[in-house]
């Protein structure tokens, strides 16, 4: 299949968002933009009136999105996409076909975070292509604002595990860098083994020797990556403390922050790992979610 960005689109605003922000990606991946709006169908039998004036109204929506990404981008190609069924199965379909999937998130109020819905929260747990989260305020925040060298404000975050990498992951990071001019942040989160104990109070040497360790591990790993993107600026850091907590503190004012779902097989079926669930609830950032075997 031709490579291409999908969005999905319901009329909301943080549906609107996730359009422009796709559209934005698209135009720096120079791929097609894809635009699926997914009509449910109705639990109780309705009149057959419902129908018409229901399609009209989801090929009216996206005709719109798609005028106003053809709008913002003259010269990108965009295609619309009318499905019906469950929005959850249909978009995780369209997901799995798509390089990049963008979906929208509510905000809670004035509070950092995101109020995702069962849809969105199915398709990143399912889905075997990146999927990324967006909120309306996001619309304006786009993949390709102006590099910046000082982690916490501005760039691309990843957070990263040492012990398990992943090399899709770290593609994904390296590639959204390169095309939108960002700089990328790695981050790894350790903490001292609990079977250390007093060990660790009494003799501080050790959790130097780990953070050590950590740090030396991460620069190893970020090492053959270095000369296959070499316009990406990095910086790395390895650090104490809880994965999410330190990931989501690295994340205030960047404009995408990244990680990793570990696909799940049957019987256990689709799952978020907890770290990419508190990011996925807090950050006020866009985020991808990449998955890996």
């Amino acid at each position: 299949m031709t490579p291409h960005v999908t969005a999905g689109v319901d009329g909301s605003p943080e549906s609107l968002a996730a359009a422009q922000w796709a559209a934005r990606e698209a135009v720096l991946r120079d791929v097609p933009l894809h635009l699926v709006h997914v009509e449910a169908w109705p639990v109780a039998p309705v009149p057959l009136a419902f129908t018409p004036s229901t399609d009209v109204w989801s090929e009216n929506l996206l005709r719109d999105s798609a005028d106003l990404a053809r709008k913002d981008h003259p010269g990108l190609e965009v295609v619309t996409e009318h499905a019906r069924g469950r929005a959850r199965d249909k978009l995780t379909v369209a997901a799995n076909e798509a390089d990049l999937t963008v979906l929208g998130s509510r905000g809670v109020g004035g509070v950092v975070g995101f109020l995702i819905g069962s849809v969105s929260l199915a398709v990143v747990a399912a889905a075997t292509q990146p999927v990324v989260l967006v909120r309306s305020e996001n619309a304006a925040q786009a993949p390709s604002a102006p590099p910046t060298t000082e982690q916490g404000s501005g760039g691309i975050v990843l957070g990263l595990d040492i012990y398990h990498p992943c090399d899709p992951l770290i593609a994904f990071a390296f590639g959204e860098a390169a095309r939108s001019h960002e700089t990328l942040h790695v981050l790894h989160s350790w903490a001292l083994p609990a079977s250390y104990g007093y060990a660790a109070i009494t003799d501080p040497a050790i959790g130097v020797e780990l953070g050590r360790h950590a740090s030396e591990g991460l620069a190893e790993l970020l090492r053959p990556w270095r000369p296959r993107f070499p316009g990406v600026q990095v910086t790395e850091k390895a650090v104490v403390g809880v994965a999410a907590d330190e990931l989501l503190h690295a994340a205030r004012g960047a404009h995408l922050v990244i990680v990793g779902r570990q696909r799940r097989r049957p019987p256990l079926g689709p799952h978020l790992g907890h770290v990419a669930h508190a990011v996925i609830h807090h950050s006020a950032a866009p985020v991808a979610v990449v998955p890996f075997e």
